[in-house]
Formats: C-alpha cells, sequence, structure tokens
C-alpha cells in the first residue's frame, strides 16, 4: 500500500482515495507527492 502525502498541508492521503480523485481530501490541492524514506547511518564500534 502506497501513501502519498499532500504538498501543502503535508497530511497522509491513502492510495485507494487516488483511484477516486487527484485532490486532497483535507485542503483540495491538487500537487501530492510520495514522500521519501530517509536513510539514517549507524555508527560500527
Amino acid at each position: 500500500m502506497v501513501e502519498y502525502a499532500c504538498f501543502y498541508c503535508r497530511k497522509t492521503v491513502s492510495d485507494e482515495y487516488t483511484k477516486k480523485r487527484v485532490r486532497c481530501p483535507y485542503c483540495g490541492s491538487k500537487i501530492l507527492v510520495k514522500p521519501s524514506i530517509i536513510p539514517t547511518k549507524v555508527k560500527a564500534r
């Protein structure tokens, strides 16, 4: 399941909703982005 985030209000929008509409259900924006995963660095001991 892929989740998108609204570019303006930053709330998450499920992919089930994006199959029906292309607007944010919270603020009405047409720009939805797929948030990227930020890698974390772990120091070796």
